[in-house]
């Protein structure tokens, strides 16, 4: 059984086709569009789209600030999210200071990040991740610029009923083809400001403003485009983007039953269910295997059985190039550390159904409660 799987109907491949007849394969009608219909979803007021997550990141950063930084230079963020949150601080400079997640959300919280603000703090960046909102709300009250990490929460509400990029700080959403939403490859960024969008379409096209001529360009940029193919295919998945969330939350609800009496019998952890107002959208479904249970060995099983996962996600700070770079170590970020060394992604897509959900439940039984 696969661990994902895009939902792609005839309605995608008809919109890609339109695209390829056209002959106007970038640069064309469909990024704004998809640009325009994909802020309004999140309840930004401008969208820019980008040719990942990753490069959203980037622009995003340097569009409040963190721009030809000196290591001196500090970014708050998590150590548990994919490595693609830290990287992008190093890509300017700065240094990412990592602080631990709340043992039940897996999120930063305000009173953490709190604490590792100094002086030479420029940005925050929280990590929305596996799809359940940060509090970026307490956050804003530390007077900060702001960068969010949605790449895995496009449709999850914050407890004061705003959507996860719906706050008004540039906000990334990536669309790889096991997200919420797929182009294939790609992102978006959301913001509330019109500046930042107008400086985030030039730095992702070589610097070029929108009103100058072709090969002029104003300053330093990248190619960071995302094509109206990619676009295309966007559009189309947000039209059963309501549809693709709910077959997610019922696949995850179909799991949650499922699999509290192995977690009553094991102590396997299944992620918190939502809470104070706040309403996850269901990525991946994750959960951490029972102390003293070796999770690679629980992969190799279950992958002998025909079913495919994987371990989610790696701490940052414990990869070669952070440990060596800046000193990282075990310990550190204790919380973090074991939903890392414990975390295992089941098979999870929209159009599961509830025997599939039983088979590898029934299979995860097997191997942890034989």
């Amino acid at each position: 059984m696969p661990l994902a799987r895009p939902v792609i109907g005839p309605e995608e491949e008809q919109a890609v086709l339109e695209v390829l007849r056209s002959r106007h394969l970038s640069l064309g009608p469909r990024v704004p569009e998809f640009e325009r219909r994909f802020a309004a979803r999140v309840g930004a007021a401008h969208g820019s789209a980008v040719s990942s997550g990753t490069a959203g990141l980037h622009l995003a950063l340097r569009a409040v600030g963190v721009e030809d930084c000196a290591p001196e230079d500090e970014v708050v963020t998590s150590p548990f999210s994919f490595i693609a949150t830290a990287n992008s601080v190093l890509f300017e400079g700065a240094t990412p200071v990592f602080v631990d997640v709340d043992p039940d959300t897996l999120n930063v919280t305000p009173e953490a990040v709190a604490s590792a603000v100094t002086e030479r703090t420029v940005a925050l960046l929280p990590v929305h991740i596996f799809g359940y909102p940060a509090d970026v709300p307490a956050m804003e009250r530390l007077g900060l610029p702001i960068v969010e990490d949605g790449a895995q929460a496009l449709g999850a509400v914050h407890a004061d009923g705003l959507p996860v990029g719906g706050h008004g700080h540039p906000t990334i959403f990536a669309f790889y083809a096991n997200k919420q939403l797929t182009t294939g490859e790609g992102g978006l960024v959301t913001t509330g400001d019109a500046a930042v969008k107008q400086r985030i379409d030039s730095e992702r096209n070589q610097g070029r403003a929108p009103d100058m001529q072709w090969l002029d360009h104003d300053r330093l940029g990248f190619n960071y485009r995302l094509s109206d193919l990619h676009c295309a295919l966007g559009l189309a998945q947000l039209d059963r983007l309501d549809d693709m969330l709910d077959g997610r939350a019922r696949a995850a609800a179909w799991y949650r039953e499922a699999l509290a009496p192995l977690a009553a019998r094991t102590g396997l952890e299944l992620l918190c269910e939502d809470r104070d107002g706040n309403r996850r959208s269901w990525f991946v479904y994750v959960v951490r295997v029972p102390h003293g249970v070796d999770r690679d060995e629980t992969i190799r099983a279950l992958a002998e059985r025909g079913i495919q996962t994987r371990p989610y996600l790696p701490a940052i700070h414990l990869f070669a190039f952070y440990r060596e770079r800046f000193g990282f170590r075990e310990g550190q970020f204790p919380v973090a550390e074991d939903a890392a060394a414990r975390g295992l992604s089941l098979p999870f897509f929209p159009e599961m159904t509830q025997d599939q959900v039983a088979r590898v439940v029934e299979d995860l039984t097997a191997v942890l409660a034989p």
